[in-house]
């Protein structure tokens, strides 16, 4: 069979670098940190005091403000930057054939905000099991994309995808593959992620996965620099609007970029530690540009997964040097999680978006706070740093792997007719 285009209509942002699309892109190409002292919970306790929240975050805007309380904040995300793309796309949801419109989403844990609180509430007690009866509801990770499809009735497919930190690319790639299948002809696809709690935090700091730079918190995400020291946990959410392109056409959409192929394989290594060659990143992005009938040679642009872990960096840099050899330097390489923080399940969403920019605005924005970088990696690696690069972008791919050896690499091309 004949496999459909898809491309990329719409796009939605909350995050710790803005509440919108306009306001994170800009401070994105200025190279912006997200990073503060946590206002979340006392953290005063914690071995890691700071993260890249979401600020000023009002729900009202875009939510009823009594569904709003029935939501764990990752849904609020959800639905707050779904609602952003839909009417980024121009989308009619008065017209659209809703049996044909999907969600596919993502969220790496879930609500764990409000699994935290009623187990604190139910040890606090006197061991009866009163719990809310929104506790499963508010819990669950299916949530997100189901309330997704309740606000707007769409009755495609519906579900979500886990995969830790690869999830939403993984939610991507599959709405991807439905569109060109011919499943469906629009599907939200995104992921969203509100983890900046007790036991986020602390999680974290007991696998010694987060930065320590209690002094710094701006300067604490330093991916491949040689003074590295962990990630810096961030939240948030992005929302793609995945759309069979001859439907894109029919009703004038701007196209933002045609999603070119995509990449899913495993480390098969170590439950949280990344293959030290980095053989299943390398995998990956090979397959992702199979998929997309291009060669290491076109690219442009690598959005590196890249937390600032002491092994992680090294092994995908070490991927990188294997899949693209002699035309290592003509690559553009860099870390936007330097400015937003790792934001878990929704940081996919987050990198296919600032890849999907970069490509309209021919300019990759750069990696923050690194200033040597570690020489385990490449010196051929062609890293940009501290400020934005303005090239042609025709193509760029965006890496993202996931605890339990997961790789999910997805290929945004320029659109041309």
């Amino acid at each position: 069979m004949e496999l459909k285009r898809a491309v990329i209509t719409g796009l939605g942002a909350i995050t710790p670098l803005g509440n919108d699309l306009k306001s994170f892109w800009n401070n994105i190409r200025e190279g912006k940190s997200g990073a503060v002292p946590i206002t979340k919970f006392d953290a005063s306790k914690c071995k890691t005091r700071f993260a890249c929240e979401v600020k000023d975050f009002d729900p009202s805007v875009r939510l009823d403000a009594k569904e709003a309380r029935k939501m764990d904040l990752f849904c609020q995300y959800a639905l707050a930057s779904s609602g952003e793309a839909l009417e980024n796309s121009g989308i009619d949801l008065e017209t659209v054939d809703k049996e044909r419109v999907g969600v596919i989403w993502s969220t790496g844990i879930g609500g764990i905000t409000s699994f935290q609180e009623e187990i604190t509430t139910f040890a606090r007690g006197d061991g009866t099991p009163h719990f809310s009866p929104l506790f499963v509801t508010k819990m669950i990770g299916d949530m997100s994309a189901g309330l997704i499809s309740i606000k707007y009735g769409f009755h495609g497919m519906n579900f979500i995808t886990q995969a830790a930190c690869a999830s939403s690319t993984n939610a991507l790639i599959d709405a991807f593959n439905y569109i060109r299948l011919g499943y469906a002809d629009v599907i939200v696809a995104g992921g969203s992620e509100a983890g900046i709690t007790e036991s986020g935090i602390g999680g974290f700091n007991a696998m010694r996965a987060l930065s320590m730079r209690n002094d710094s918190p701006e300067t604490a995400s330093r991916p491949f620099d040689v003074d590295r020291d962990g990630f810096v946990l961030g939240e948030g959410a992005g929302a793609l609007i995945v759309e069979e392109l001859e439907h894109a056409k029919r009703r004038g959409a701007t196209i933002y970029a045609e999603v070119g192929g995509g990449g899913l394989t495993a480390d098969a290594y170590h439950m949280s530690a990344s293959h030290p060659e980095g053989y299943g990143a390398y995998l990956g992005m090979r397959n992702a540009l199979n998929d997309a009938r291009v060669n290491p040679e076109d690219v442009d642009y690598i959005n590196t997964h890249a937390t600032a872990t002491p092994i992680g960096d090294v092994s995908e840099t070490k991927a990188i040097e294997r899949l693209f050899g002699d035309n290592l330097e003509s690559v553009s390489v860099s870390a936007s999680k330097s400015m937003t923080g790792h934001l878990m399940g929704a940081a996919g969403a987050i990198e296919a978006i600032i890849c999907v920019l970069s490509i309209n605005d021919n300019l990759v924005s750069p990696t923050i706070n690194t200033t040597t970088i570690d020489p385990q990696i490449s010196p051929k690696i062609h890293f940009v740093l501290k400020q934005a690069e303005e090239r042609p972008v025709n193509l760029a791919i965006s890496n993202t792997f996931g605890f339990g050896g997961h790789n999910a690499i997805a290929v945004m091309k320029k659109f041309s007719g």
